[in-house]
């Protein structure tokens, strides 16, 4: 079949090849000038829509996940691989509930989701917290001086940690 020009075109046209064939109809520099710049206006528009778009998804994947985790530390008192398993599982799992598809498409995402989130991040959580020990090592020579007991995790352990460092 022979791409035609007719809106029921069996065959789709580029909308780069739209525009060169509309470049060839005119002789007029100015009309050629504006459809190349209206060209390049749309295609940057639906570049840029596309990147926003991906950022915000991604953006709300890794709060969610990092949140999830940061709740699993708090209420476990443990930070370890566990909790980078937990967050990730579930963070995949309410992300394949938002994909579109039937119900039952849903749900095979949402288990498949679980199941491949914990898997990948079990390794990458492991790895992730032998690299955060490395780096300490040096870190608690530095603070010998602080009394361990009184520190537990989060916002008020960074605190007094400042705390510490400025009395100094």
């Amino acid at each position: 079949m022979e791409a035609t020009d007719d809106a029921e075109s069996p065959t789709p046209i580029s909308k780069d090849a739209e525009v060169t064939l509309k470049l060839g109809s005119t002789e007029d520099k100015r009309e050629q000038y504006r459809l190349m710049r209206d060209a390049m206006e749309k295609r940057f528009i639906r570049v840029t829509r596309g990147s926003i778009v991906g950022g915000v998804r991604l953006g709300m994947f890794t709060a969610a996940f990092y949140s999830l985790q940061n709740l699993l530390v708090e209420q476990r008192g443990v930070h370890d691989v566990f909790n980078v398993v937990g967050a990730s599982s579930a963070t995949a799992l309410a992300f394949g509930l938002i994909l579109p598809g039937s119900l039952r498409w849903r749900a095979r995402n949402m288990m498949l989701g679980s199941v491949l989130g914990a898997a990948f991040c079990f390794p990458l959580g492991w790895l992730h917290l032998k690299l955060i020990e490395k780096a300490n090592e040096g870190n608690q020579a530095a603070n010998e001086n602080l009394d361990k007991r009184d520190i537990k995790s989060g916002v008020s352990a960074a605190i007094k940690r400042l705390e510490s460092n400025l009395q100094k």
